[in-house]
């Protein structure tokens, strides 16, 4: 049979023929694809941008937006319709099979539908929003298993021989409900209660339920996030998992509760979904090129002086604590890390860092850990105190009879940070969930029949008290309950000891007031003096994404010469003293290197990663007394001081290679 767009004139419905027509003009490569594909039963997708739907034919357009639910059918129709004409063009040339599912997914991101009222956050979804075309980008936290249900029956009515389709109410749990008589248009009304279902008319369609919640970086203190049921079907089915960042377009409907007894039957808000877009660009920020060239020229104009270029950028790292460089360096190379390899065997080595603050109270653990979750993209907050071992990693809940997988805050975290206060309060069995999601970065689960392995690449910071007064001579498992095992897996563990020193505390309190009296005036904007928040996010995404540094040879020696020092030394220390010292010794020192805007890591930024293990160690191998990390402070002449601690630091290597 020749179909072609003449052949739909005497179609009565307008809009079918008004898209197939626009589907060949924009859409015939998708078409021809989808007709030349040799599977007839599958359900195909055919991406459509709405913006452009928008300048071919604006009233079809609105159509869509405001009565979604019956254009999106047709359109669907419109499809399959356009997709034969394809095939009956092109049947001398390619072999191709008639298919008769082919669903239109919208896609309304950087159309003018992108305004607050048709994309607004899950916690504002309202009646107001029911039946249109709508958009919410949220954090999948809870993904169903997948199901099928019956799409479509067709019916005959006995009287008048009428033939049509009745498709299933999602509100109602997928019930199919008859008309009470016969939908027959024609002149003289049927009329007819008597239907017959028509052998091998049912239509089967995949299913499946997740949850998604809006992100808490969005949301203010002391608000809960809201989350919404969607609902995935045909081709949609089995894209995301628990922890994606995903953008979901669909029709706002509502699900009546279960029947229970003696319990209120409500609606519950959901998204029957047409369109769904991972958000790949979780972990990354749009960065201008005017951006990038004041990094450029910020790094040319300390071009003699690096070091102090470095320090202008730590500077900017927790403005209301006083001092503490060293713990602002480990924070910027933790948040920054190194570059993930895979191994010859295919085993993949981390890239992300962990950093653990262990301290006395009022040293400012606390203050690191939010500041740290505003410079990352993706952030989850949480204390050890409130958190069990299915808070951290993921839960197994049951919802309608049926198990589901609830995402914790590690996979919550995926591609950003997790910052968890309090280690210390947690318990143990608690504590060792995490030590697969630090150091092979995934979850492994095995609850309520439902086994599946689950993605963590996060960095981990925590902070924890000592138990009771710290005494250094004894060693870091002790002093903080922590087992060996969990301190292995940190890069740095800095302790923070509160010793009383009046020279250090008239400097601090002198600094706090000066702050305060300065809150109201304005900052500099000269990068080489001040570094506000949003240039700081900015620099970190930038170097994370931009620089793959890679190892010199001297690099290399120096830190294999101070590993096999510290095997020899650092008996008492045992816990930290393991091949994983190694591995972070080589993420610090990439980590430094693409702080200091380069691509590859010299003798400076391994001496550095050096000292940052230094810091952690109570017990040096190589500068004879480790300062307070407490007391650390910016120097004036940073190059100076780095010239003669790597003198020191390299003439004690030599004795290893001798």
């Amino acid at each position: 049979m020749d179909i072609s767009l003449a052949s739909m004139d005497d179609s009565p419905t307008t809009p079918l023929k008004a898209f197939a027509t626009f589907l060949i003009r924009h859409h015939s490569d998708q078409l021809r694809s989808i007709a030349h594909s040799p599977d007839p039963k599958l359900h195909y997708p055919l991406f459509v941008e709405f913006a452009e739907l928008m300048d071919d034919d604006p009233p079809l357009a609105r159509l869509l937006f405001s009565r979604p639910t019956d254009y999106l059918r047709i359109f669907d129709d419109a499809a399959v319709w356009a997709h034969m004409i394809i095939l009956g063009d092109s049947k001398g040339s390619m072999n191709g099979v008639k298919k008769d599912f082919i669903h239109v997914r919208i896609n309304v991101t950087g159309s003018p539908l992108e305004f607050p009222e048709t994309f607004p956050s899950i916690g504002s979804v309202r009646v107001k929003h029911h039946g249109v075309l709508l958009t919410l980008k949220g954090t999948v936290i809870r993904s169903g298993t997948i199901k099928m249900y019956e799409g479509e029956r067709w019916y005959i009515c006995r009287k008048c021989k009428h033939k049509f389709p009745v498709y299933p109410e999602l509100e109602t749990r997928n019930s199919i409900q008859l008309p009470s008589f016969c939908p027959s248009q024609r002149s003289k009304p049927c009329e007819g209660k008597s239907f017959e279902c028509l052998e091998g008319s049912v239509v089967r369609h995949d299913y499946q339920e997740i949850k998604i919640q809006e992100s808490t970086q969005v949301l203010g203190v002391g608000s809960i996030p809201r989350s919404v049921l969607v609902i995935l079907k045909d081709d949609l089915v089995d894209l995301v998992k628990a922890g994606d960042d995903v953008i979901v377009t669909g029709v706002l409907s509502a699900k009546w509760s279960p029947d229970l007894k003696d319990v209120r039957c409500d609606l519950d808000p959901m998204l029957i979904a047409n369109h769904v877009r991972t958000n790949e660009l979780k972990v990354e920020v749009d960065i201008p090129d005017d951006i990038i060239m004041k990094f450029t020229q910020f790094w040319s104009n300390f071009k003699d002086t690096p070091l102090k270029g470095r320090n202008a950028i730590l500077r900017g790292i927790c403005p209301q604590v006083f001092g503490l460089f060293t713990v602002k360096l480990a924070v910027a190379l933790t948040l920054i890390g190194g570059v993930q390899h895979v191994d010859i065997s295919g085993t993949k080595v981390r890239g992300e860092s962990h950093l653990l603050l262990v301290g006395d109270p009022g040293t400012g653990k606390s203050q690191f850990l939010k500041f740290a979750a505003k410079l990352s993209n993706r952030a989850v907050i949480t204390t050890g105190l409130g958190s069990t071992s299915a808070g951290l990693t993921v839960a197994a809940v049951k919802d309608g009879g049926e198990w589901m997988l609830e995402a914790g805050a590690l996979v919550l975290a995926d591609g950003g940070l997790c910052c968890i206060d309090e280690v210390d309060s947690m318990r143990e069995h608690d504590r060792a969930t995490i030590h697969e999601a630090m150091e092979q970065q995934t979850i492994s689960v095995a609850k309520a029949g439902l086994v599946t392995t689950l993605s963590t690449r996060t960095i981990v910071f925590g902070a924890t008290n000592p138990k009771g007064h710290y005494d250094p001579e004894q060693p870091l498992s002790v002093n903080t309950t922590l087992s060996g095992p969990l301190l292995s897996r940190f890069d740095i563990v800095l302790v923070l000891l509160d010793t009383k020193n009046p020279e250090w505390d008239a400097v601090v309190s002198s600094h706090i007031l000066y702050e305060s009296e300065q809150e109201k005036g304005k900052r500099d904007n000269d990068l080489s003096n001040n570094w506000p928040l949003t240039m700081l996010r900015r620099y970190i995404q930038f170097v994370k994404g931009y620089f793959r540094p890679v190892l010199t040879q001297e690099a290399e020696q120096i830190i294999s010469n101070y590993y096999q020092l510290q095997r020899r030394s650092a008996m008492d220390n045992a816990a930290r003293t393991t091949v994983r010292m190694l591995e972070s010794l080589i993420r610090l020192a990439q980590a430094h290197a693409r702080l200091m805007f380069r691509n590859e890591v010299t003798r400076l930024d391994a001496i550095t990663a050096i000292l940052c293990i230094e810091s952690s160690m109570m017990t040096s191998a190589l500068v004879d007394s480790v300062g307070n990390a407490l007391h650390s402070n910016f120097t004036e002449n940073p190059d100076e001081e780095y010239a003669k601690q790597e003198t020191l630091i390299l003439d004690k290597l030599k004795s290893v290679d001798e």
